[in-house]
């Protein structure tokens, strides 16, 4: 069945890891009838978590797509990593999705991982709503949960359920909007309906009444209602509440337990009627011959699909792509607007998981998977070949942790490199380059993790056998105090036209990254020149004095130059930038950045006193302590190189009790040669 475009959702699921995103997807796929069998991360047995790894690890590692029909709505959703360390499949996903459902835990609230994806998702301008997950557990409790979304995500919450029971308890909901209670007896595998019960009616219409005043707050329609009527009707309410969730100026908060088969009915109900269409967002933007244009969400405009996910499997490579307008079908010919050349889809495949289903056509809104361009990439635009258009690829981060890798065969160095090649096909955020001083074959990712699961894979999937070194953080160096008045002069003359370039530059500390101006009057450079002395400065940036680190947090001044009638142009002045910059460099005084990392350790109130040496002694910063329950949550700033085997002293101090995140805080100076000797 194919849905109309009203009634297509496309959304993924966002949250910290073992929030339960997973076991939702799972009970989404259950409760929709598109699997029989309720899949467990504990037992190896999800839909989307399949890779070996994923189910070694219990963690999910690659996002995943599916797709499932619920009350004549099509729902295309991705699950979606969330370890900080594959945050970049969670950066590819929201690239192309029109919602997202967070989860939170109700025990733990806003966790920081849960933090990084909400701003990835309002870098992204993607509509939220918010289900408050694992409500069975000890300690869990809905109203604190909403409060820590209130106070660190600073969205306005907009409850719209009353759970019935705590903790172990916990056996169903109250909606809200309809003032009727949803359960889920044990072992009932259906939603039962019915009156809202003597003891929890006045907290119901005490809850509904703040829902109103909230609501009315925001959308100008509730507010007229609310005052002419002192009441708001549970349509006008729905209403309400698709508007404030598709603008961002609410979010929609529900809850259940996922583990238990509790309150997933009422969320995929949400998901129909407040996250948007793919006509309910803005049209697509890109590039058309230097211009930009809109493309419509229309199945009769012209061809565009971004490609967000590449995938070699055991039947072939495949592209996922997200169609943003027109048509495709089998057999079609696109032009890949990243690599200039014609390709021609050979297969359309509708996506679950690690299966496929073949299609004939694909439409505006769809996501599916095409096997047949072979020069396609993460970002690559497939568009009409007759009317052209390139979209905005998904950023990548810089990495943060190198290792070295080696085969221990010589004759395996071929298979390597290919199996390099590969993973960074298929994941941007690896890097691999060779290190001129030493020749090694250098991989660079945004965690130990990442990096493991990197080396793994190459083990696995290309049966390689394969050494890493030992891994090693990616240092920054930055200007302390810099230097005026710096003159560089680029004479070259080797027969024919010379070069002749003269440049005075001005370097100085600055937040942030490059910043570059010209001061230069009178004409003495010309205004091409300049911005070939910025491109030379540029050039300069990615080898520091110190120790051949990229260089960042300064401000570059051209003061002053001359020219030559002849002799100069813009590789004379290119050349001039770059080698004046680095002399300048030379006599500033320059200093590392070291990357660090936010980490949040939850260890028994009676392990405290440990972790806190522990992490002094990495040279850690301790931001923020508490204890509830008899549960201590820490939150320090670490340098990432002090972090490398954390996971296994942590444990062994906490006799296996302690668990940590960590996310990237940016850099950081790092204590100077000699410091605390």
């Amino acid at each position: 069945m194919r849905a109309s475009l009203p009634a297509v959702r496309n959304l993924g699921i966002l949250a910290h890891v073992d929030a339960g995103k997973t076991t939702i997807t799972e009970r989404i796929l259950y409760v929709t009838g598109t699997t029989y069998k309720r899949g467990e991360v504990h037992a190896g047995t999800t839909v989307t978590d399949f890779d070996p790894q994923e189910r070694a690890r219990g963690i999910t590692i690659f996002a995943a797509a599916v797709s499932c029909d619920w009350d004549g709505y099509r729902i295309n959703l991705i699950d979606t990593p969330g370890h900080v360390d594959f945050s970049g499949e969670v950066e590819r996903s929201l690239r192309v999705l029109d919602g997202a459902v967070a989860v939170f835990d109700a025990v733990a609230g806003v966790e920081p991982q849960s933090e990084a994806v909400w701003r990835q998702a309002d870098r992204h301008g993607v509509p939220r709503i918010a289900f408050v997950n694992k409500l069975d557990r000890a300690g869990a409790d809905l109203d604190t949960a909403v409060a820590s979304i209130r106070r660190r995500l600073h969205p306005v919450p907009l409850v719209v359920q009353l759970p019935i029971g705590r903790e172990s308890d916990f056996t169903g909901v109250v909606d809200l909007l309809r003032m009727r209670a949803l359960t889920w007896p044990d072992g009932c595998p259906a939603v039962r309906e019915g009156p809202v019960s003597d003891e929890l009616v006045d907290e119901a219409r005490r809850r509904r009444r703040q829902l109103e005043e909230a609501v009315a707050e925001l959308h100008p329609g509730a507010l007229e209602e609310f005052c002419a009527q002192g009441t708001v009707s549970a349509r006008t309410l729905s209403g309400a509440l698709r508007d404030v969730t598709r603008s961002g100026d609410g979010l929609v908060v529900l809850c259940g337990s996922a583990y238990k088969n509790r309150g997933i009915e009422p969320l995929l109900d949400a998901v129909t009627a407040y996250l948007p269409s793919p006509l309910d967002v803005p049209p697509v933007r890109g590039i058309q011959d230097g211009v930009a244009r809109e493309r419509p969400a229309d199945p009769a405009a012209p061809f565009a699909a971004l490609v967000f996910k590449v995938a070699a499997t055991a039947t072939g490579r495949l592209a996922y792509l997200r169609v943003y307008s027109g048509t495709v079908r089998k057999g079609t010919v696109v032009w890949d607007a990243s690599a200039g050349r014609t390709e021609r889809i050979a297969r359309l495949l509708r996506v679950q998981a690690d299966r496929h289903s073949e299609v004939d056509v694909a439409v505006a809104g769809d996501i599916v998977a095409v096997t047949g361009p072979k020069a396609a990439r993460v970002g690559t635009t497939l568009c009409d070949p007759g009317d052209p258009l390139v979209l905005e690829p998904p950023t990548a981060a810089d990495p943060v942790v190198s290792v070295a890798v080696e085969t221990r065969r010589s004759a395996d160095t071929g298979r390597l490199a290919a199996a390099l090649a590969s993973l960074t096909e298929e994941d941007p955020s690896l890097v691999v380059r060779s290190d001129p001083e030493t020749g090694q074959t250098v991989l660079s990712g945004l965690g130990e993790l990442h990096l493991e699961v990197a080396v793994e894979k190459i083990r696995r999937a290309w049966n390689l056998e394969v050494a890493a070194g030992r891994p090693e953080v990616a240092y920054r160096e930055t200007v302390v105090r810099g230097v005026t008045g710096l003159m560089y002069r680029h004479v070259k003359q080797d027969g024919g036209a010379g070069q002749f370039a003269h440049v005075v530059l001005d370097v100085e500390p600055a937040d942030g990254g490059f910043l570059f101006r010209s001061a230069v009057v009178g004409g003495r450079v010309p205004r091409e020149y300049i911005r070939a002395v910025e491109a030379g400065c540029r050039d300069a940036l990615a080898e520091g004095p110190l120790g051949g680190h990229p260089v960042t947090g300064l401000r570059v001044t051209l003061t002053d130059g001359a020219t030559h009638q002849k002799d100069s142009s813009e590789m004379a002045f290119r050349t001039a930038g770059r080698l004046g910059l680095r002399e300048a460099l030379r006599a500033s005084e320059m200093r590392l950045l070291e990357p660090v990392a936010e980490v949040a350790v939850t260890v028994a109130e009676d392990a405290v006193g440990a972790v806190l040496g522990d992490l002094a002694a990495r040279r850690g910063h301790v931001v923020d302590s508490a204890v509830r329950a008899g549960t201590a949550n820490v939150t320090a700033t670490v340098p990432l190189a002090e972090l490398f085997g954390y996971a296994s002293r942590l444990r062994s101090r906490t006799q296996g009790r302690g668990v940590f995140t960590a996310r990237p805080a940016g850099y950081a100076l790092a204590p100077e040669a000699g410091a605390g000797d």
